[in-house]
């Protein structure tokens, strides 16, 4: 049997691919893309991802994380091109990488916790912590307005700061209820929820399951997937 190569190998490959394709020579259509333009295949390639989970087929698996995988080192790409605050791939694994020791104390740190639960209420110690460092340093960057620091330091104090707007509903709903109960507001959820709308009858439902610890978006794939295959 071959001997595999060094870790991070094909890591390197696919970044020299890259820079080739977006390198004068290369690919035009690679070349003129942008942050904005890649956009909608990140969305592509992150549901066909789920799909590929949810299929349990590993090679269909691995071949869609490899698609998504591209979509970062695209980005990461593009962003060595900036004339004002390059990036590059490098820069995104060193701030996740960080972000990751920052918030798992009870592994790179002395904070004990117990059960999965304590982690998770931890993280959001953390990251709400996180968020108001940002506030502040907001407040003191003077080439941002007056107007906009109010607005940052608005939006960062909620429960449901940093869920994308652009996200599906059904997920970004669910998002919103775990949130907001692990924040001590699921009365704000359940008073909506109340509602004889039919947005706040779907959100009870989303609710209902968000609490049985059932995946809303999942569970209406699996559903479709079902009417789909009795549909022939």
């Amino acid at each position: 049997m071959p001997a595999r190569p060094q870790p991070g190998a094909a890591i390197a490959d696919l970044i020299a691919v890259m820079d080739r394709l977006r390198s004068p020579g290369g690919c035009p259509w690679d070349a003129q893309q942008t942050h904005a333009s890649l956009v909608p295949y990140l969305i592509e390639e992150t549901y066909e991802a789920v799909e590929a989970v949810e299929s349990g087929d590993r090679a269909h698996l691995v071949e869609e994380l490899g698609d998504v995988l591209l979509q970062v080192v695209f980005h990461a790409r593009i962003g060595q091109d900036d004339p004002d605050a390059p990036f590059d791939l490098d820069d995104v694994a060193a701030g996740i990488a960080a972000k990751l020791r920052r918030r798992h104390p009870h592994v790179f740190g002395d904070v004990v916790v117990a059960t999965p639960e304590a982690v998770a209420a931890n993280w959001a110690v953390i990251k709400a912590a996180e968020k108001a460092e940002k506030a502040d340093r907001a407040e003191l960057d003077r080439e941002a307005t007056d107007e906009g620091v109010r607005r940052s330091l608005g939006a960062s104090a909620g429960p449901l700061d940093g869920i994308p707007a652009g996200m599906p509903s059904l997920a970004r709903a669910a998002q919103a209820v775990s949130r907001l109960d692990r924040a001590g507001r699921g009365d704000l959820v359940d008073a909506v929820a109340a509602g004889h709308s039919a947005g706040a009858r779907l959100l009870a439902l989303v609710a209902e399951l968000v609490r049985q610890r059932d995946d809303p978006d999942a569970a209406l794939r699996d559903a479709v997937r079902s009417l789909t295959a009795a549909a022939g």
